[in-house]
């Protein structure tokens, strides 16, 4: 796991490549012949989608929505994230779930639940490109790339660019 990346005039350096490159190394570890990959839209499902791929896995990784199960939905309605789509068969998989940042732990609830509208899993654990800490509910990641600390005011979320490259984009104050 790496350490807490350096700070360069105040502000919170992180490289997500090389992040990235720690996470595919964790995950490599986490990985049994029938685990199954399911990312959390949209940033867990980048990574997913990219793991896949640097795995050799055959098919595509699952893409979890959280937007039905949220518990601020009357509030954020529908979000523009995608649609929950599970190429394989929930019911007793493996399933390692990806996600680009864990913070309070709601989404990654919202999610469990909308796993579970889909068949009860064997097996489910998370692998994190960043956990910030600030938990709100008892969750952890099994894998975490990096753990920095923000302020509650500083939001983190990755982003990727037209090749594919992944970088973060930190708002707030």
């Amino acid at each position: 796991m790496s350490s807490p990346p350096p700070a360069a005039a105040g502000h919170l350096v992180l490289d997500a490549e090389a992040l990235y490159r720690e996470l595919l190394h964790g995950v490599r570890a986490l990985m049994a012949p029938a685990t199954r990959l399911a990312g959390i839209a949209s940033g867990g499902a980048w990574l997913a989608e990219r793991l896949q791929k640097d795995l050799g896995l055959p098919g595509a990784p699952g893409v979890l929505s959280s937007a039905l199960h949220r518990d601020d939905f009357a509030q954020r309605g529908l979000s523009a994230s995608a649609q929950t789509t599970l190429p394989f068969d929930v019911e007793g998989a493996d399933i390692l779930l990806l996600d680009d940042v864990l913070y309070t732990g709601r989404t990654l609830r919202a999610v469990l639940n909308e796993l579970f509208d889909y068949g009860r899993p064997a097996r489910v654990r998370l692998a994190v490109l960043v956990d910030r800490g600030g938990r709100e509910l008892p969750v952890q990641a099994d894998f975490a790339a990096a753990r920095v600390a923000l302020p509650p005011t500083q939001s983190l979320a990755l982003a990727r660019d037209a090749q594919g490259h992944f970088h973060f984009q930190i708002k707030g104050a």
